[in-house]
């Protein structure tokens, strides 16, 4: 496994590095984000990217979004010293797949690291991806990540697009809410939280148009995408 961490605090940067590598794991330290965008470490395939948020010049969410842009996928995990709702909710809406306050326990971010690898390995196991998918007006570029309606290109944010590439792998299926938070943002939430209708919607609001009929509310359960 190869992990790269932005990590700018030494102290920060050399607990992970010998955690990591005392389980097996190659690692790679930036400690600046200007570092991590050079073009040889954009074309490595990491595992996971490890990015506090507080770092000098370009911070983690700016790098976060700039890797992100660029399609880098790999999943990323995000570091910060304050417990702020706000952090959490900024990093996972830009793309981030997890989130960790410090202080922490090593063994809580080495299960953080295998569950994010494991969902990776899960799809790449799964069947091969057919590069454009077609419902009625609709045509979703899985290659690109972009997504059409009558060939007019759709602004979806990294999450609203990962919202909707797992409901068309459960095409015709319901999908419950709590599956869509554990598949879509890869964390726990509040099981009161009402942040997948939220982004049902914002999803509706922008694919659904002229008429169009896609997502479908499965009443006291959840949520499933259809064909017209």
């Amino acid at each position: 496994m190869q992990i790269l961490v932005v990590e700018d605090d030494h102290r920060i940067s050399s607990f992970l590095i010998k955690g990591l590598e005392e389980n097996g794991i190659l690692v790679t330290l930036c400690k600046r984000a200007e570092e991590a965008l050079q073009e040889d470490f954009l074309k490595v395939p990491w595992d996971v990217i490890i990015i506090d948020i507080m770092l000098p010049g370009i911070d983690g969410i700016q790098l976060l979004q700039t890797l992100r842009y660029k399609q880098v996928f790999s999943p990323i995990l995000m570091l910060s010293a304050l417990n702020s709702v706000q952090d959490k909710v900024t990093s996972l809406d830009h793309g981030a797949d997890d989130f960790l306050t410090k202080p922490f326990h090593f063994d809580e971010l080495l299960s953080r690291i295998n569950a994010l690898t494991r969902r990776r390995q899960y799809h790449l196991q799964e069947p091969v991806r057919v590069p454009q998918l077609t419902f009625g007006n609709l045509r979703v570029d899985t290659d690109q990540y972009q997504v059409f309606f009558k060939d007019k290109e759709l602004e979806l944010s990294p999450r609203e697009y990962k919202l909707l590439a797992y409901l068309i792998i459960n095409k015709n299926k319901t999908v419950s809410r709590m599956q869509i938070l554990n598949a879509v943002w890869g964390i726990t939430f509040d099981n009161h939280s009402n942040v997948v209708d939220v982004y049902i919607s914002y999803l509706r609001n922008k694919i659904e148009l002229e008429g169009a009929k896609y997502i479908y509310t499965v009443k006291g359960v959840g949520y499933m995408f259809k064909e017209q």
